[in-house]
């Protein structure tokens, strides 16, 4: 189990924590390139690691992220006027350009040059995969944005959606290198597999893969080999490919964003009938909102009949809700000083001892694994090797991609 210390050092992501700075140095996700449809159209409310934000789409297309208050008062920039290349604020008229510059400031005298001594906080965006992505983190340090896979493939090879978790992000992430628990919590919705008798995980230059290994008695091995990208993104060994970015919105909930995606090909409605029927890692959610329509407050419309009945495990309907409902039944922040874990737990405390090591060696001056863009040229599998073979000899054929397909 973790120390008291050390769970605070891991969840905490607001400005000034080490978790939070160590967050801030990737390219984070936003929102939706969609819900910013036309250029002056209306701001949106963001939240990411505790801040407050407001993004918005000016005259020339580009995509603005500014502190909600204005620098003047502290107004809300949510109820501004997007209009010629700024946000405008209500309150007294004072205007920021994407880069957070007041470009004007009507409420002054003429002449006064006060405006070019006043900025709004602002963090770069770029729009890659349907979605904005922003670098909250020093501008001398700012990474180029990664090769992520399905954020280069063409629209046609993606289904992306994304849902609120009521937890703190490191449940949501540890959950999804959680392996023992698919044969339980998703018993009745895939298919079950014998449990892993091997569980490790690889450092490696892009974050970490999770492996878990199950001896076939046929003298082979079939190894899962899943990948973590840092700092919370996750591609899943399934087809079609899957992946997960659990963005923090603040220390008590999540951004949990949800993707198929298929490098080779477009998908088909066949492809997608399972995703789209909320079976998978996708959620219903209630219209208009990021909220699964099966949430806390209605039990996650849980089925005891059909739990009884042995068809479901949970009886919860879709592996998303699985997963969200159970994360969030520990609490908002899980109290990690109480557990008591085995073998099968052996991933989750040793992505836990590397996350710590991380923050150790980013607080002692040496830079965060996975800014490397090509780096990010991976992908999670299911291989066999022969029995006495490591599992790392399957990585270069299997988890290692030459090259990442591009978006046409």
């Amino acid at each position: 189990m973790l120390s008291r210390e050390e769970n605070e050092l891991l969840i905490r992501v607001g400005p000034g924590t080490p978790m939070g700075a160590l967050l801030r140095r990737y390219w984070v996700p936003t929102c939706f390139s969609s819900q910013l449809p036309a250029p002056d159209c209306p701001p949106i409310r963001v939240t990411l690691m505790c801040e407050k934000l407001v993004a918005f789409r000016d005259t020339k297309g580009r995509v603005g992220l500014l502190d909600e208050r204005c620098p003047h008062r502290t107004a809300s920039l949510f109820f501004g006027r997007n209009e010629e290349c700024g946000l405008r604020c209500v309150y007294h008229g004072w205007k920021f350009d994407v880069d957070g510059a007041c470009v004007d400031m009507p409420s002054e005298p003429a002449g006064t040059n006060f405006k070019h001594k006043v900025r709004a906080t602002a963090y770069p965006c770029v729009e890659r995969g349907g979605v904005v992505w922003t670098y909250m983190g020093p501008p001398d340090k700012k990474p180029e944005f990664p090769d992520l896979e399905w954020a280069m493939v063409p629209e046609s090879h993606r289904f992306l959606t994304r849902h609120i978790q009521e937890s703190n992000w490191l449940q949501a992430f540890e959950g999804g290198f959680d392996t023992s628990h698919l044969t339980f919590l998703h018993g009745g919705t895939v298919i079950p597999t014998r449990l892993p008798s091997v569980y490790d995980v690889a450092p490696m230059d892009f974050g970490f893969v999770a492996v878990s290994g199950r001896d076939m008695t046929d003298g082979t091995w079939e190894w899962t080999a899943n990948v973590m990208l840092m700092p919370f993104h996750k591609i899943i060994a399934s087809n079609p490919m899957g992946a997960h970015a659990w963005v923090p919105i603040d220390d008590e909930t999540t951004m949990n964003w949800c993707i198929d995606f298929n490098p080779r090909r477009p998908f088909t409605d066949a492809d997608l009938e399972r995703s789209k029927a909320w079976r998978g890692i996708h959620t219903r959610n209630i219209a208009g909102t990021d909220r699964a329509a099966q949430n806390k407050d209605n039990d996650y419309l849980i089925d005891r009949a059909l739990q009884k009945s042995g068809t479901s495990y949970t009886g919860i309907f879709g592996l998303g809700v699985q997963d969200c409902g159970i994360q969030e039944s520990m609490g908002p922040i899980a109290d990690r000083m109480i557990e008591h874990l085995g073998v099968s737990d052996t991933i989750i405390i040793k992505l836990r001892r590397l996350l710590l090591q991380t923050l150790d060696e980013v607080g002692r001056g040496k830079e965060p694994p996975g800014l490397e863009p090509r780096s990010w040229r991976v992908r999670s599998a299911r291989y066999k090797l022969p029995a006495g073979r490591p599992y790392e000899d399957g990585f270069e054929a299997h988890v290692r991609v030459r090259e990442a397909a591009p978006a046409k």
